[in-house]
């Protein structure tokens, strides 16, 4: 699957399926990056169009004659994802049966649960969190389809985002890192000093077209390749010695006062079901990936001087 005229559809126009469409733009094939509102990265070669992806049939007319089909859509907030996920994964995998096209999805590393070793491809999933049990029914569902020969399908599974272009809703460290770049306090959900792995945007966006052209990759889940794990805080002093700004200053928020907000407020309970993921080391090991593949993380110091200049800029 190399042809430069191939169409390539993305759903999801977040910080993954903009750097992915950027990227697959560069090579020459067509990018059509499908989105509720239509609208455009300003990136050539990119077709924004507007529909929306949990109508199969809708999606399925744009995806006509694709060569593969990415996943990177966000439905939204977690308080909304047990409503919105399932018709839209179940609709990407009936595009991808009707129209041929390989599925390949962006996921995450919650339906692994509470780990005691580096997370592989290997690992089993044994979700906590209800959110990490509904990523792995979507993938269970994809691979079923996949071994009964109805779809192709590959899923990139990736660590908390770190990179310029993921905004402070979008993860806690953006959060922390805005507030230690503005030489605030940063309010902390969990312990900062467990070793962590942060995926870098890039990083996704390169394992998801290696995942899109290269037939040994369908039929299993793959770590997305990413840099040494570093604690919080230690995300945090590189960040603030990258921006030339004074040491972090971190308060951590006790877990019952945590629990307590969560009863009144939705999307803090829902943080609450994935701050398991602070309270001991948790580490994603994307090796295999890189030896089968060639994909590497971006250097540390690289993703760490690019995400401080953008988290510390005006936009903020």
């Amino acid at each position: 699957m190399s042809s430069t005229d191939e169409l390539h559809v993305i759903v999801g126009a977040g910080p993954v399926g903009s750097a992915l469409a950027a990227r697959l733009a560069a090579t020459g094939h067509r990018i059509r990056l499908a989105t509720r509102s239509g609208r455009s990265t300003a990136t050539p070669g990119v077709d924004a169009v507007a529909v929306d992806a949990s109508d199969s049939a809708a999606l399925s007319a744009q995806a006509a004659g694709a060569a593969v089909l990415y996943n990177c859509a966000n439905p939204g907030p977690y308080p909304v994802w047990e409503e919105k996920w399932p018709p839209l994964a179940a609709s990407l995998l009936r595009t991808a049966e009707e129209t041929g096209a390989v599925l390949v999805t962006a996921s995450n590393l919650y339906g692994y649960g509470v780990v005691h070793e580096p997370m592989t491809r290997h690992t089993p999933l044994d979700p906590v969190d209800h959110k990490g049990a509904l990523r792995a029914r979507m993938w269970e569902d994809a691979l079923a389809a996949h071994r009964a020969g109805r779809v192709r399908t590959a899923e990139a599974r990736s660590s908390d985002y770190i990179g310029p272009s993921v905004p402070a809703e979008s993860g806690l460290i953006a959060r922390y890192g805005r507030a230690t770049l503005a030489g605030k306090t940063a309010v902390v959900f969990a312990d900062p000093d467990h070793p962590h792995t942060w995926t870098a945007i890039d990083d996704v966006a390169a394992t998801l077209e290696a995942l899109g052209r290269d037939e040994g990759a369908w039929g299993s889940a793959w770590i997305v390749p990413s840099n040494a794990p570093r604690t919080v805080r230690e995300v945090l002093n590189d960040l603030a010695e990258a921006a030339g700004a004074a040491p972090p200053r971190v308060r951590r928020v006790p877990r019952p006062v945590l629990r307590a907000g969560g009863m009144v407020v939705p999307l803090l309970r829902e943080v609450n079901g994935v701050l398991y993921q602070f309270d001991g080391p948790f580490v994603a090991d994307g090796s295999e990936t890189t030896s089968t593949f060639g994909v590497s993380p971006t250097p540390w110091r690289t993703v760490i001087e690019q995400t401080a200049q953008a988290w510390s800029g005006p936009g903020r």
